[in-house]
């Protein structure tokens, strides 16, 4: 009996009609960038220091330059402003005193800079930057700097609610349902971030934006990948990854154009409206609509699918009908995923793999945020190596297979954060490419991780394994803010020894896991207990009855 694939081989397996849905649905890839990454522009922490009432008008009588001043008026000032002091303290002095010193100020009020007393900024901060982040608008520095890791972390906590729920609204509802209603609640979030005046409700709005942002994209990825063929699946999957990584070129130049945070957000935000669009161009998923038992929707736009290709739609095939699993249903639990020696094996790597995944990639982009000298320029660098990671990935998965590549591209990763480390300071070019390297390591990862999940599970357990391993993508975003942006405070690289950690503990375990390459999709557990061995499994798939005369006859 034909499958939904062989009926693709006639109508187009990626032609027009396929092209014109990836190319909509990568415009959504590209519009998650904000979301998921953009703490680095939303949430930049410019240099600053105490505000003390009277320094500016004794700065102005006494004709001081800046570094004059900032050496006269702030403590512990290196020139650089780096230490917890020069940021977050002040001098317990009356600068409006009359009859202070400008060679020495300090002396003239009777002490020195290691003896007059300090205390905490009640004035608030001076900040050095021309454009505003939530840092600058709500003094989210020193003793309330926990607050950015918060702002971040809500919204991967938003993505880790959000997974769970919106992966049914797509299996129950339908995936064009899923997306539109998902993009709308995702430009409402965005417009609200605009107008909010007060941190509380931003970081509320920020969660309910991960609640829906996440599956969005998720949705869209279902979806391209149900209406191509299979020789192109994986391609298609990888390269929409690759339109995020579009979307972070585009979101960089946008923040370099509009520093300011809430026109930045605004921007961002009004492009989404036009994905609502997809009411009337984008198809809903034949296949799902097969499982759903309807089968007249699925022939319509398998009909309109082979008329935008310019194919003709064989005349045997009439009818479209999905038929169950002979051996029955099995209902998954979750300790089906730890219940046998291979199978808890898979799940626990890829549990961890995951974690390791999301810490990396997002802890490389907020460290590179905070290191970089021209934030800018450092964030459109290590964008630019994902595309040469998704070109690797597509070369070597079909020829050298999933578990080499994976591993090194870990290990490669663990190892250029422990190099980066290591660099010194003043050599800031070298250790933006060791870091560009771990971005493109830990990159390919990410795109491995997402298809090789699939392929390690029997059939009944396949989405729960998927849905179960990648929430713990959500569990490390929530973790990897405080990671960065406290243990910065410490040692401004010792995030990076923990990521070195991480990666080669990850490309090791890679290899614990057996090699998929060639392998067809497992149906049962004694599959994938039994992996090593050279027999593949038979794939389930959706079938189509075909109904004619020739049938009938036979």
């Amino acid at each position: 009996m034909p499958t939904l694939d062989d009926i693709l081989e006639h109508v187009g397996e990626f032609d027009r009609f396929q092209k014109q849905t990836f190319f909509v649905l990568c415009l959504l890839s590209a519009s998650f960038t904000p979301v998921y990454v953009g703490v680095v522009f939303f949430g930049f922490t410019p240099e600053h220091r105490c505000s003390s009432p009277g320094v500016a008008e004794l700065s102005q009588r006494c004709g001081w330059s800046l570094e004059e001043q900032l050496n006269h008026t702030v403590p512990q000032w290196d020139g650089h402003g780096a230490s917890f002091s020069s940021r977050c303290r002040r001098y317990e002095v009356d600068w409006n005193t009359t009859g202070i010193s400008c060679t020495d100020p300090l002396g003239s009020l009777g002490g020195t800079g290691d003896t007059v007393p300090l205390g905490p900024c009640r004035d608030g901060w001076v900040y050095d930057s021309p454009g505003s982040s939530i840092v600058t608008e709500f003094d989210l520095v020193c003793e309330d700097s926990w607050k950015l890791d918060l702002f971040q972390s809500s919204v991967n906590a938003g993505f880790f609610i959000g997974s769970l729920n919106i992966g049914y609204i797509a299996d129950r509802f339908g995936r064009k349902f899923c997306l539109l209603t998902t993009i709308v609640a995702n430009i409402v979030c965005g417009l609200l971030l605009v107008f909010v005046p007060s941190y509380l409700w931003i970081v509320i709005i920020r969660f309910l934006q991960g609640l829906v942002s996440k599956g969005c994209w998720t949705a869209g990825y279902i979806l391209v990948t149900e209406v191509v063929g299979p020789q192109y699946r994986r391609t298609v999957g990888i390269l929409y990854q690759a339109a995020f990584s579009v979307g972070l070129l585009l979101f960089d130049g946008i923040a370099y154009a509009l520093p300011h945070w809430r026109w930045l957000q605004l921007t961002v935000t009004l492009p989404t409206c036009f994905l609502l669009l997809y009411y009337w161009c984008l198809p809903e998923s034949p296949r799902w609509l097969i499982s759903q038992g309807k089968n007249d929707k699925a022939m319509k736009i398998v009909r309109n699918m082979a008329k935008t290709n310019h194919k003709k739609m064989p005349s045997h095939f009439k009818d479209i009908k999905f038929e169950e699993d002979d051996c029955g249903k099995q209902n998954p639990s979750l300790m089906d995923l730890f219940r046998t020696p291979q199978i808890r094996k898979n799940t626990l790597i890829l549990m961890y793999n995951w974690f390791t995944s999301s810490v990396l990639y997002q802890g490389l982009i907020m460290h590179m945020g905070m290191a970089a000298e021209n934030m800018y320029l450092d964030f459109l660098y290590s964008a630019l190596v994902e595309f040469p990671a998704a070109f690797i990935i597509i070369v070597t998965i079909d020829r050298v297979g999933r578990r080499y590549p994976w591993a090194v591209s870990n290990l490669v990763a663990g190892a250029a954060c422990l190099a980066t480390a290591l660099i010194p300071e003043d050599l800031h070019w070298l250790k933006v490419i060791t870091a560009c390297i771990g971005r493109m390591g830990i990159t390919m990862a990410f795109e491995m991780v997402c298809f090789v999940n699939t392929e390690l599970y029997p059939t009944y357990i396949r989405n729960l394994g998927v849905m179960v391993c990648s929430s713990l993508c959500d569990i490390g975003g929530v973790i990897v803010p405080f990671i960065v942006y406290r243990l910065v405070e410490i040692w401004h690289d010792l995030p990076l020894v923990v990521f070195t950690v991480l990666g080669l503990i990850a490309g090791g375990l890679v290899l614990l896991l057996p090699e998929t390459k060639g392998r067809v999709l497992p149906e049962t557990v004694e599959d994938v207990e039994n992996f090593h061995r050279q027999s593949a499994p038979t794939a389930k798939k959706i079938y189509l009855q075909v109904l004619g005369s020739e049938v009938a006859r036979g």
